[in-house]
């Protein structure tokens, strides 16, 4: 017997005061029964990491909505296997404050919460508008998301795979349609930029320009440049089938 409502999981790595949050919450409201567990803080750049050597501890704000001192893909751990009275039926991620494009996604903690989820062989979606200028365009983004997550709910995507989703800083009128796309590639800075704190000791910050992409045709990047919304499935194992077979006939040790 088909239950009546949805079970909907809303994730972020912006954390509760994420602006993105509850305005995806709310709009997916039409689709099921919402619930929102976030971190506490901000965990951008988590990936997919786990807490495993300090206690995990719940907070209840009000209800259907926590925050816990974990990370993003706790966060979708703890909500699937702990929240929820009954399976989710969709995981949502985000709507993360900067773009998730080509090896972000190694970094991201928005797509690492939606890989967990596929651990758990739950359909996920991370959502990123792609821009850090203040005052982004969430409302498109909500709204593609619904759109998104309404074929998700209907359709059934191979196990193992999640969509990481980009939206042009744009308002819908403005954007240039959708493209179902590859990852690109994203050329980050080596730098590092050392300081000295008052007892002498060196101690550095991550530096370095924002990542450069490279627009390949077909690519998030692309994309991106040519204002339209980027969708890429994404699998779960890395395995390199290409080179497997080759790496297979060098001479190994017996």
């Amino acid at each position: 017997m088909k239950r009546a409502q949805k079970n909907i999981l809303v994730v972020n790595d912006d954390g509760i005061y994420g602006e993105g949050l509850k305005p995806l919450a709310k709009a997916l409201g039409v689709l099921g029964r919402v619930t929102i567990v976030v971190p506490e803080r901000e965990r951008s750049a988590a990936s997919h990491a786990i807490t495993l050597h300090k206690p995990i501890r719940v907070r209840k704000l009000e209800e259907n909505l926590y925050i816990m001192n974990g990370t993003p893909a706790d966060c979708t751990r703890f909500g699937v296997i702990a929240m929820l009275k009954e399976r989710a039926d969709l995981v949502v991620s985000g709507i993360n404050h900067g773009a998730n494009l080509g090896a972000d996604t190694m970094y991201s903690g928005t797509v690492g919460a939606a890989k967990e989820a596929c651990m758990l062989g739950i359909p996920a979606l991370a959502v990123s508008v792609a821009t850090k200028e203040e005052n982004p365009h969430f409302a498109t983004a909500t709204r593609f998301s619904v759109f998104l997550a309404r074929q998700l709910l209907a359709r059934s995507i191979p196990k193992n795979t999640c969509l990481n989703v980009n939206v042009p800083n744009r308002s819908w009128g403005n954007i240039q349609g959708v493209a179902v796309t590859t990852l690109g590639k994203r050329i980050y800075g080596r730098a590092l930029s050392p300081r000295v704190d008052p007892r002498g000791l060196t101690y550095y910050w991550m530096a370095g320009a924002v990542p450069r992409g490279v627009g390949e045709p077909g690519s998030d990047i692309a994309a991106i440049e040519e204002g339209k919304i980027s969708v890429t499935p994404l699998k779960l194992y890395l395995t390199d089938e290409v080179f497997l077979p080759d790496l297979r006939r060098w001479k190994w040790p017996k």
